[in-house]
């Protein structure tokens, strides 16, 4: 008995998976081991059962009577018994099923009982409310059994498992385990629960199965070992659960996250989950962004039925052409492919559209594609920075006329690591502090004096040297960073025309702002508090918005609303860059603008050209008919401040009154 108690032991916690409750008893019926899921099922401990004859049976009705129970100890197959009733600890009828396994263990015969309980007994109030919960979350579950023998055949399959694969005994008991999966997966899948089993090792996950009829279905699987006193492996115990209906509705659920509706092909969130798996596992791979040329303007010569007919043929072919590569469309025109094949392959799709051309109602359309490809990890090493790689080459394309596939040029290289540079540097820059703010002077043209400066950001990096607005802004609304820069920018204009306005030289001071900052609902809390916080009386806040800004804010109220809200406090507003655009009398009226400022470009060649000067001209007197004050920026010379003057002008700002400066040169101008 001293080997047999070793089995037990080396076996319990492998067992301890099972979800059933568990009995083996000796011969003569004598109980040797007693499973913990079995102690919470009928209510005695291992101590109480251990040793003992049948202590709960039913008297005068077990389905396990004696000429049984010599069939089950002398057959080599596993035998079912159907319904009987069992007895808790504290006297409950407990229907129970049960398969009987005969095994020699130690040169002893014993039996191996697995009960499947179809009622649930009511548990002692001592049990604790944890292991009764554990208990019913356990028994609530249906499993399938199998049993396989050493080779993989399978040996038994209980009644679950016949009715859900649809399989016979006759077809199924001695065949192979294999034939259970589908071929593609048979061998990997397979292999590794085989290997695991071989190893004396559980193995459980999410597995696809095959019907009889050769139909799919899903089930969580547990795969036991079962050991004997050589820990060498006597036979493997399958154990199941069906959840077709969930993975089901899990795939519909990714169909409709992960998938583009109208074309079938990955939508952006998928691309970005396998581009960030394929950068995790360091493999190598170009990213094709490819964009239909002139779409919009096939879009307006077709309905929208043949719009949807253009976009799938144009899938169609990226499917054929680029066969095993992952195909996302990310925008209305816009793909990308994911593929380790070289670039003049690549590029020969350009050549295939030509030589399968799309026809809509039996007519051919022209298509035209830009593409741009993106190496990982030579080029680009993150998915973002593969997107807008690939988006800035394919936007020199298409200046170039379109129609054409190129790769991340040196320069493009270059620029972006740059920018990505730029990007990196400036998270450390806010969180230090390191940006600073130079004021650059605007003069009234009537009195000769300064009466406002507008507030400009500067950053000198320690790494980056000098870093221009022009490239520090954009990267900075690209991140969303501005919304800090924003903050950052306001707080110090506060406080500086706060500090002038106590020493009896009230100035305003203009920030710049964007329409992403004053989507943030919070906007006018935001400035309000920053000018509590530096008593900075409100009408020395002007704020300059752009012509884009003012287009967007005609449409949203909520911004419209803002806008009035700081206006009704004393802040002022501002249109730069005037006349370079999205000019509209709309807007006009219906925002709060009480300055607007001639775009320099208007200014640079004003003396030397009478368009340019009746232009202004136009300008100033539109200025004056909506009672807006006008200033004009970029002024370089006396030549110009003089004709500014006699046409009407009401400020100027530029070179020629002064560059920026720091807050202490302007109390010296």
């Amino acid at each position: 008995m001293k080997g047999m108690q070793q089995v037990l032991e080396n076996g319990s916690s492998v067992l301890d998976h099972v979800p059933f409750p568990m009995m083996l008893t000796a011969k003569d019926a004598t109980v040797l081991w007693w499973s913990k899921e079995a102690e919470r099922t009928f209510g005695f401990t291992a101590d109480e059962i251990v040793g003992k004859f049948y202590p709960f049976f039913e008297e005068n009705s077990s389905a396990i009577q004696k000429s049984t129970w010599d069939q089950v100890i002398q057959s080599n197959d596993p035998i079912r018994f159907e319904n009987f009733i069992l007895h808790s600890k504290h006297g409950q009828p407990v229907h129970v099923s049960a398969v009987l396994n005969s095994m020699i263990i130690d040169d002893e015969h014993c039996v191996m009982f697995l009960f499947e309980v179809d009622n649930i007994p009511t548990i002692n109030q001592a049990s604790s409310t944890q292991e009764l919960a554990s208990f019913k979350m356990g028994l609530d579950e249906t499993f399938m059994l199998t049993y396989l023998d050493q080779d993989g055949l399978i040996t038994y399959a209980n009644t679950l498992f016949l009715k859900s694969s649809k399989w016979t005994p006759k077809r199924i008991i001695g065949k192979s385990f294999w034939q259970l999966f589908p071929e593609e997966s048979a061998d990997k899948l397979v292999n590794q629960i085989w290997y695991a089993l071989k190893s004396n090792r559980v193995w459980q996950g999410s597995v696809e199965k095959l019907t009889k009829d050769g139909e799919t279905y899903w089930v969580d699987m547990t795969a036991i070992p079962v050991l004997d006193m050589n820990d060498e492996p006597m036979y493997f115990t399958i154990l199941e659960k069906d959840i077709t209906d969930k993975r089901r509705l899990q795939l519909h659920l990714e169909q409709i996250a992960y998938v583009d509706p109208e074309t079938g092909l990955m939508n952006r969130h998928r691309l970005e989950n396998i581009v960030s798996n394929l950068i995790a596992e360091d493999r190598h791979f170009s990213f094709i962004f490819l964009d239909i040329d002139k779409f919009y303007t096939l879009k307006d010569m077709h309905d929208e039925e043949s719009e949807t007919t253009l976009l799938l043929e144009f899938a169609k072919r990226m499917k054929m052409y680029f066969q095993d590569s992952d195909i996302a469309r990310v925008g209305e025109d816009e793909f990308v492919v994911l593929t380790p094949l070289s670039d003049w392959f690549i590029q020969g799709f350009l050549s295939y559209l030509k030589q399968h051309p799309i026809y809509i109602r039996n007519k051919a359309i022209p298509i035209s594609i830009s593409g741009g490809i993106t190496r990982f990890p030579e080029d680009q090493s993150t998915f973002l920075h593969l997107m807008k790689a690939s988006s800035a080459t394919i936007h020199k394309v298409k200046k170039e006329g379109g129609g054409n596939i190129v790769s991340l040029s040196k320069a493009n290289h270059v620029a972006l690591s740059r920018k990505a540079m730029i990007e990196k540097r400036l998270i450390e820059a806010l969180h230090h502090k390191d940006l600073s703010v130079m004021y650059q002077p605007q003069v009234d043209l009537k009195s000769g004096k300064i009466d406002a400066v507008e507030a400009l950001v500067r950053w000198e990096d320690a790494v980056l040297g000098t870093v221009s607005p022009s490239d520090l802004i954009p990267i900075a609304e690209e991140t969303g960073m501005i919304h800090d820069i924003g903050t950052f920018m306001l707080e110090k204009a506060c406080e500086q025309a706060a500090t002038w306005a106590k020493q009896g030289k009230p100035m305003k001071v203009s920030v710049n702002s964007s329409i992403r900052e004053f989507r943030d609902k919070n906007m006018v809390k935001k400035i309000r508090q920053v000018l509590e916080k530096f008593d900075c009386p409100a009408h020395l806040l002007q704020i300059e918005i752009t012509e884009k800004f003012a287009l967007e804010a005609e449409s949203e109220q909520s911004i419209i609303r803002q806008m009035l809200q700081l206006q009704t406090d004393g802040v002022t507003f501002v249109l730069d860059d005037f006349g370079t655009g999205y000019a509209s009398f709309r807007y006009m009226q219906l925002l709060p603008i009480t300055e607007l400022k001639i775009d320099q470009s208007f200014i640079s060649s004003i003396t030397k050209q009478e368009k340019l000067q009746k232009l202004v001209e136009g300008i100033i007197q539109f200025g004056k008919s909506m009672e807006i004050r006008v200033l004009a920026e970029g002024v370089e010379t006396k030549e110009q401040q003089d004709l500014l003057t006699k046409l009407g002008c009401d400020a100027i700002q530029g070179y020629y009154v002064s560059h920026p400066v720091p807050a202490s040169e302007i109390e010296k101008l």
